[in-house]
């Protein structure tokens, strides 16, 4: 399993994803799962993915093999040469609807072959958008009322966001929550774990220049981790207690 997120305010985006791909007694391995495509000054698109491992890096190494070919919008689509993040978001689509068609009745007997992506950027002019494409290859579009988008091991990690995330939120306060959902996944689910690589952009930068990868060692993770265990701890501690 995994855990992905991503969240849309009008100064930006935050994504992130986790590395684990596989839990068990003795088998953990785990892969990167936030691919960038970036022309610097033009477009700068991140793609984060969940699901069948196969699947997932079938879609993303097809989109890379036809990065910078100008295709039109389709199968073959070229995202480097995509008009804007809403054409970038049919691109994947179409590729894991292609990939599904190939592959589906081969992986059934075995697995689950589905899964899904998250799409984040801006291309030029068009402005910063968020999508979340489903297994059957269509997608949604956050907005101000619906700013956070996740893939996988969604629970654990949204009554944060939920209570926390709103449209005043900064990115640096959005990255905070982020890591800190990313905390209490972890914490309650063996198929979530570090490293998370996450991309914090800003609005019309054009450019991915804040991307960090945080490892269980991490100072700032471990750092924040413990500020925020401890911090609500004392909070609990200073509530009043319940009358019966």
């Amino acid at each position: 399993m995994t855990y992905c997120l991503g969240i849309w305010l009008p100064t930006g985006l935050v994504l992130a994803s986790d590395s684990r791909t596989s839990a068990g007694v003795d088998q953990i391995s785990t892969v990167k799962k936030l691919a960038l495509f970036e022309k610097p000054g033009e477009r700068v698109v991140a793609i984060l993915s969940a699901g069948n491992l196969a699947t997932t890096q079938a879609v993303i190494s097809m989109i890379r093999q036809n990065a910078g070919g100008g295709g039109a919008v389709g199968p073959e689509g070229d995202i480097l040469a995509a008009r804007s993040l809403f054409d970038v978001a049919q691109i994947v689509g179409s590729v894991l609807r292609e990939v599904m068609r190939l592959n589906r009745s081969f992986v059934e007997p075995y697995g689950d072959p589905s899964a899904s992506f998250l799409v984040g950027g801006q291309i030029a002019e068009d402005g910063h958008r968020l999508f979340q494409v489903y297994s059957a290859g269509n997608f949604v579009e956050a907005s101000s009322r619906n700013p956070f988008l996740q893939l996988g091991e969604t629970k654990y990690g949204k009554p944060i966001l939920d209570r926390a995330l709103t449209m005043r939120s900064g990115l640096d306060e959005a990255a905070k929550l982020a890591l800190l959902s990313f905390d209490a996944t972890i914490r309650s689910n063996l198929s979530v774990a570090p490293p998370i690589d996450l991309l914090r952009y800003e609005a019309g930068s054009l450019k991915a220049a804040q991307l960090a990868k945080f490892t269980a060692q991490h100072p700032y993770w471990a750092d924040l981790r413990e500020r925020y265990s401890t911090g609500l701890s004392q909070l609990v501690e200073s509530l009043p207690e319940p009358r019966f």
